[in-house]
Order: structure tokens, then sequence, then C-alpha cells
């Protein structure tokens, strides 16, 4: 089957691959619907010009994260496990312990597990930075918030919106 000079696919160049900064404060919000909307960000899928073997994605900092809930109790059931690389060194945490240790590790994992696994992923989470609290250092790169659109389901989208001015 031969394709028609004018049926190549798109290829990003560089220049078209410019990268902007957004904000987005998560407090009061649940975990996973959460970080869904940002592995869709840092993977760039919204893109018009989205394609998989490049890092196409937006750079998020995250802020508030200490204050973030997870659904149902999964503070207390759900569980951290790392090893220290000793013998007996398999460690285990709940989400309320891992909360009060370190809150920004827990949405750190989540969307981890979201992006697939390849060697963008690493790439694409250099580009997320979290906080617990409301203050970050990423003010000269002027943040636009990004607003996350009530509902549900697949209408569910992101949008980016200028915040009024007082």
């Amino acid at each position: 089957m031969k394709l028609a000079q004018n049926q190549k696919t798109y290829v990003p160049a560089e220049t078209d691959l410019k990268k902007k900064w957004f904000l987005v404060d998560v407090k009061d919000q649940t975990l996973g619907i959460i970080a869904t909307k940002i592995a869709r960000v840092l993977r760039g899928k919204d893109k018009l010009f989205f394609t998989p073997q490049h890092d196409c994605g937006d750079y998020v900092v995250v802020i508030n994260a200490a204050q973030i809930r997870l659904a149902h109790n999964k503070m207390e059931t759900k569980t951290y496990h790392w090893h220290t690389g000793y013998g007996a060194g398999l460690r285990t945490r709940t989400a309320r312990e891992q909360m009060a240790i370190e809150p920004e590790k827990i949405l750190y994992d989540a969307v981890w597990g979201m992006l697939p696994r390849n060697k963008l992923r690493r790439m694409m989470m250099k580009k997320l930075r979290i906080f617990p609290g409301a203050e970050h250092g990423h003010l000269p790169q002027a943040p636009a918030p990004l607003l996350l659109s009530s509902g549900g389901g697949k209408a569910t989208r992101l949008r980016a919106r200028p915040v009024a001015s007082q």
C-alpha cells in the first residue's frame, strides 16, 4: 500500500514544543482525580500536536499537597512499601503516616503510576513540582492557574483560565 505525497505523519519540531507553566491548587481535592489530570498535562495529551514518542507536556506546580484528601477510608487502608536494601528491610507506612512525614510523596507516587513505563516517564516527572504549603518558588515563571472544571466522567476537562485581578 502506497501513501500519497500529502499523507505523511506530522512530527512536531522543537520550536512547536513550547512548554507552559501551570499552577494547581489541590486543597480538598481527591487524590486519584487530580493525579490523572496532572498526568494528562505532563504528558501533553491535551495538545493538538501530541505524539507519544515526544515529551510535549507542560510544567505543573502543585501547591497545598498536605491538604489533599483520599477517597473513603484509604488514609488507614492504603499502604506504601519500600525496601531499604538490607535483610528484612521491607518497610511499610499507611497513607496517614506518609501524609504526616512527607505529604508530597503521596501525589508524586500517584502521578508516577499514571505515566507510561518508558524512558520519557522520568523526563515528564522532572516537570512536576509539588509543595506541601501554599508558597512556591516559581513566581518568575508566572504559572497560569489550571482550573479543574466540576463534573465527572469524560466531560471533565482541564482549562487554563486567567485569574481575575482584584
